[in-house]
Parts: structure tokens; C-alpha cells; sequence
């Protein structure tokens, strides 16, 4: 090993950065491509239950432990009528849905969702159309959802046969709004002032709700900034969160540059933070927005795929990635970065869960999961508690998105569950590196376990014939000395989780 390729951790369990809100660990259903049709809901399927819900998907999900699910979109959103998604599953309409190109025939909706949501165990993050409808809208699909009865549109719930309100807290008012792709786009003067006036609405009629405006559709749009400060500007005192997107991809087939990403997201979250806080300040307000970081992957394997298909078609393969070893890496890195501003970012969303940019990948014959699944389920699983401020010292390399650590790292503590979780991403692609934490502060903590996802080659991807060619294996060499420095080796090209425990 060269003397250079090592990298020291410094953690103080009196330094925090802020505790884990469970929500950072969500994920995506929109109505697109086989997301929902043929990925969570297949009637007539072998692995389908009563209600036409893939059981084995359900029980993927749920070992990944996704505490939210945003849904119906996304693009899709923009021009959705919400009342084709509710009632007598035949007498619902079949639409033309022009974001994607197909037809949607609405028979999963709103009343399937929230059943599946009970299975999983997850809670809804529910999007609006700001896009082609308006405020009044927003209001009445609040009352079908949170009112008790006694209105028309609780009334209507009931009658479809759910007595019970749903009682969705958290919505989103609309989807990237600023982008000329998307349906009834505006600028940020007319959309902030709309976003505005329905969470005004929408909170009057169900005071405890939380609402998510939209920021910017990513940091290289030409009003990012302006788009957030205006936003914020027409809407702040009636919103709790601003969203973030984004995408990276390796179209220039440079893993260095793509593994780098993450430098660039780290400058997002930053910025978006400032602006909040400026909005904040000029208003002389009490109030602290936080961001939801509800659309963030690898795009890009799918897209040449994508330009060939029909248009019009019913759940066409759309969007349906196979990642790869590097694509796992970046996620890894990607999940350490949200993590390390766990006191702003308090929702994030993995874009998406089944078959569209998806951890979990259907086929009529069952599952398997994709590279991505690994570094996301275990962040989740072994990610809660309270994210100490880790220093991570490593040598850099030069990328296009800046100076780039060769290991990104941070270090959750669950004092509740007598648990400590390092997280590291080693980005090297040839070599290994050493890594040391001291640990005294911790004396009771023993290795539980160091896992590793790695491969030979960063191409490397699992296939439905193949679905374990990139999977977890054990460190078993990883040991904390009787000095109570955790000392352990991280391989090159590799995802490690280390959890200790009293």
C-alpha cells in the first residue's frame, strides 16, 4: 500500500451536525414507464396479491425501509387530474399523458396508492398540478384525503369506500416549474405567487400539513438563484421545504469525473441553504426553510433507449437504467452528502423505486436488485440517529466539479440503539486505502460488522440471468485495538458500511 493512501477519520461525539430525519431515506413512484404497471401493481402476475400488488417487490421494499414515497410525479403531475385516480376503477378515464408520451389509464390511482403505501409501510408525499389547474384543486384533493366527513369531497372518499381520511401531511406544490419541459411552466414571479396562495388554501383546510415549493430543476438552470430567491420571496411564510433536483451521469466515460459528482451536489446544497437564509433575513422571519431533496440519481444508460420508443403506448420500458458498479459508488457518495447536511436537508427522495432509475428491477419471472440497491438499503437501514461532524482527512484529486476527496466518509451515532455507523465510498480505482478513527470516546463499541460492495471491474452490473454479479461481502479483518483506534483496509472501487455496537 502506498504510504500516501491513507485516511484518518476525526469524530467528536459532542460535534453534531444534526439528527437524521427518517424522511431523508425516501424514494419516487410516478406514473411513468412500468414504475407502477408491471413494477408495484401486476394483477393476474404469479407474485401479485389480492389487490394486484407484486409481493415481491413489497418485501424489497420494505427491507430497504422507505420511510416516504413521493407520487404521482413528477412531470407526469403537470397534467393530472386527481379525480381520474379515485372511485370504481372501471368507470375511471383512460387519458393521453403528453410528459412522457403515453396514455395512462388511471387504473392504479390515489385510493390504490395509499393501500400500497399501509403494505410497505410508508407514508405519502403527494404532489399537486400547479401545472394546468390551480389552487382550488389543491384545496379539494386536501379535503378528499384529510376531512373526516361531512363535505363533498370527504363524502366522495367514503362513498369510494374509505371511511377513514388519509391524513397525507406532507405535498408538494407541483414539479420543476421553471423548466420549458414542463406542462404550464411559468417564471418565478407567477409560480411563487401560486404556490403561495395554494398552501395558504391547502393549509386552511388542514392546518397540520407541511408543503414543498420548487426550487430551481437543477443548478445549472439559467434563473437558479433568482428562481429560489423570488420563489421564496411570494411564498415563504406558506411553505416549510424547497426542493432540489438532480442527475448526474457518465455519458464522457471518465469515472474519475463522474465518481467526483458529488463535490458538485455538496455545492448545491450550500447554495440553496444561503438563499433560504437570505430570504429569512430580509423578512426579519422566525421561520427556517428546509430543503427536500426530492429527485436525486444516475440518468443517462437509458436515454438512447428511450428516443426509439412509440408513442402512445400503455407502461412502455422507459427510463429502465442498468447500473453498474461506478453507478453504486456515486449513489454511496451521494446518500454521505445529504447525510453530512442532515441539519438542512430533511427529505430527499431516490428518484426512482421500481424499474424507472430504479434500485429494484421486476421481471415476469421475479426481482433482482440493481447495484444501487446495496449502498441506498443500508444507508436507511443503518443510517439513523445523530450525524457527528467527520472530519475526513485524504488526499484530493482534481476533477472537473473541483478538488475531490479519494474517500468520502461520515459517521452516524444511534446512541438509542447503542450503535455507531461509518459510512466511506473509496474512490480509487486501483488502490486500496487504510483507514484509522479513533475511537476512545466510544470504549464500549465492537465491530459488528465492516460490508463491503466492490467488483474487479466498475462496469460490472447484475442482470435478471446474473442478479448477483455485484453484491455485499464481509471484512472480517476490521478491529478496534486495544489503543481504541478502529483500524481497518477499504478496497479500491468500494462501498463500505462499518457498524458497531456496545
Amino acid at each position: 500500500m502506498k504510504k500516501e493512501n491513507k485516511v484518518t477519520l476525526c469524530i467528536d461525539k459532542s460535534f453534531t451536525v444534526g439528527k437524521v430525519d427518517k424522511r431523508i431515506y425516501g424514494s419516487f413512484i410516478e406514473h411513468l414507464g412500468r414504475a407502477v404497471y408491471e413494477g408495484i401493481y401486476q394483477p393476474g402476475n404469479k407474485f401479485a396479491d389480492e389487490n394486484g400488488f407484486r409481493k415481491d417487490v413489497i418485501e424489497l421494499v420494505k427491507e430497504i425501509d422507505v420511510p416516504i414515497v413521493r407520487y404521482p410525479g413528477g412531470n407526469f403531475v403537470s397534467a393530472f387530474r386527481w379525480e381520474d385516480s379515485v372511485g370504481p376503477v372501471e368507470e375511471r378515464p383512460a387519458r393521453l399523458e403528453p410528459a412522457w408520451g403515453v396514455v395512462e389509464s388511471n387504473r392504479f390511482g390515489l385510493d390504490e396508492f395509499m393501500n400500497w403505501c399501509k403494505k410497505v409501510g410508508s407514508e405519502p408525499m403527494y404532489a399537486i398540478n400547479l401545472g394546468t389547474r390551480g389552487i382550488e384543486d389543491a384545496k379539494n384533493v386536501v379535503e378528499y384525503c384529510n376531512i373526516e366527513k361531512g363535505t363533498y369531497y370527504s363524502d366522495l372518499r367514503i362513498k369510494h369506500g374509505v371511511k377513514d381520511p388519509y391524513k397525507i401531511k406532507l405535498w408538494c406544490l407541483g414539479n420543476e416549474m421553471d423548466g420549458p419541459w414542463q406542462i404550464g411552466h411559468m417564471t418565478p414571479e407567477e409560480y411563487g405567487l401560486k404556490a403561495g396562495r395554494a398552501g395558504h388554501l391547502m393549509k386552511m383546510i388542514d392546518p397540520e400539513i407541511e408543503c414543498v415549493v420548487c426550487g430551481s430543476s437543477g443548478i445549472g438552470m439559467p434563473k437558479f438563484g433568482e428562481w429560489e430567491r423570488v420563489v421564496l420571496e411570494n411564498s415563504y411564510d406558506n411553505v416549510d421545504y424547497i426542493s432540489l433536483h438532480t442527475y448526474y451521469d457518465n455519458e464522457e466515460d471518465n469515472t474519475p469525473n463522474f465518481l467526483a459528482s458529488n463535490v458538485s451536489m455538496d455545492k448545491f446544497i450550500e447554495s440553496v441553504v444561503s438563499i433560504c437564509d437570505c430570504v429569512k433575513a430580509t423578512k426579519r422571519s422566525d421561520k427556517t426553510i428546509n430543503l427536500s431533496f426530492d429527485e436525486w440519481n444516475v440518468w443517462y444508460h437509458s436515454k438512447k433507449k428511450d428516443a426509439e420508443l412509440e408513442k402512445w403506448t400503455e407502461h412502455p420500458h422507459q427510463l429502465e437504467e442498468d447500473y453498474n458498479l461506478e453507478d453504486a459508488l456515486l449513489v454511496g457518495s451521494m446518500m454521505i452528502t445529504l447525510l453530512r447536511h442532515a441539519d438542512r436537508v430533511k427529505i430527499a427522495c431516490l428518484a426512482q423505486l421500481v424499474n424507472v432509475l430504479s434500485p429494484i428491477t421486476t421481471t415476469d419471472n421475479g426481482v433482482f436488485k440493481q447495484t444501487i440497491f446495496y449502498p441506498f438499503m443500508q444507508s436507511s437501514r443503518y443510517g439513523r440517529g445523530e450525524v457527528l461532524n467527520t472530519i475526513v482527512k485524504v488526499p484530493t484529486y482534481e476533477s472537473k466539479h473541483g478538488d475531490a476527496p479519494y474517500v468520502d466518509s461520515v459517521v452516524i451515532s444511534d446512541e438509542e440503539n447503542g450503535a455507531l455507523t461509518v459510512f466511506a465510498v473509496n474512490k480509487n480505482l486501483e488502490d486500496d486505502f487504510e483507514l484509522t478513527c479513533d475511537l476512545r470516546q466510544f470504549s464500549d463499541y465492537k465491530v459488528e460488522f465492516h460490508s463491503v460492495l466492490t467488483h474487479k471491474d466498475v462496469k460490472a452490473g447484475n442482470t435478471e440471468n446474473n442478479p448477483d454479479e455485484v453484491k455485499l461481502s464481509d471484512n472480517t479483518s476490521t478491529a478496534v485495538n486495544d489503543n481504541g483506534v478502529l483500524k481497518t483496509t477499504l478496497p479500491a472501487r468500494s462501498w463500505n458500511v462499518i457498524r458497531l455496537k456496545v
